[in-house]
């Protein structure tokens, strides 16, 4: 299970909020990705938490600067609407795209990236928020606005499209630290059979040991905890093994 560090990413400066609203500046981008790096984060993603102000991604030359200095897979989203939009992230040297609002205006984008590039560089992004009549629903924007697209219906229709991974972010538990969604990670991983990525809720080991004790994700992003130094890498890598230990011990 892979470790990934999240960069949410405002007018040059890394940011967090609390379910993806009252955004605070917490740092260089740069400077992070590097410090992550040297403690052994597995991957690191950059999000343009503004592109869709700008209908673009504004994260092109951050990503041109830590590959310099970054030798683990990175990625990157926000704002990519176009094929020629996926072209210049990945000749700036990203791994992999995260498409969210642009899968959800025009789902054949999704497709058209996997088919020339491959689906192993492309990552469907899905904001999923809570709704009173039970299940969950896609949102764009971080999490602002509705999509109307039920989040299991979304999520097949991105596997058929192509995504080669889901990160998949709770917009009722980012950024509050009361733990993941277990309920809507174990929905989703029920649904399709794609590599998901868990992002949203960390707080305390406790909050992996509930997840990995009924789901094991291909990944786990994590934000605050690293960004405020609640937490280290190695200490999280540690917490996971303990928990994937327990699941293989009778």
């Amino acid at each position: 299970m892979r470790l990934i560090a999240r960069l949410d990413i405002k007018n040059q400066h890394v940011i967090k909020g609390i379910q993806l609203e009252g955004l605070r500046k917490v740092g260089n981008p740069n400077e992070m990705a590097r410090t992550y790096y040297e403690a052994g984060i597995d991957e690191i993603v950059f999000m343009d938490a503004v592109a869709s102000l700008y209908d673009r991604n504004n994260l092109f030359r951050i990503i041109e600067e830590a590959v310099r200095e970054v030798f683990v897979p990175i990625a990157i989203g926000g704002g990519l609407r176009t094929i020629d939009d996926v072209s210049k992230a990945l000749d700036a040297g990203a791994d992999k795209v995260i498409i969210n609002t642009g899968a959800v205006r025009n789902i054949a984008l999704v497709s058209e990236v996997a088919n020339k590039f491959g689906s192993q560089c492309l990552i469907g992004s899905i904001e999923a928020k809570s709704v009173f009549t039970g299940g969950w629903q896609a949102r764009v924007d971080n999490g602002r606005e509705t999509t109307g697209l039920e989040v299991m219906s979304w999520a097949r229709r991105l596997r058929d499209a192509g995504v080669g991974e889901v990160l998949v972010t709770s917009v009722d538990q980012e950024g509050t630290k009361r733990g993941f969604d277990v309920d809507l990670i174990e929905a989703l991983q029920n649904t399709i059979h794609q590599p998901i990525i868990v992002s949203g809720g960390y707080g305390q080991p406790a909050h992996l040991s509930k997840l990995l004790s009924r789901v094991v994700p291909s990944a786990v992003a994590f934000a605050s905890v690293l960004h405020y130094k609640k937490t280290g890498v190695a200490d999280l890598r540690d917490v996971m093994k303990a928990e994937l230990d327990k699941r293989r011990t009778p």
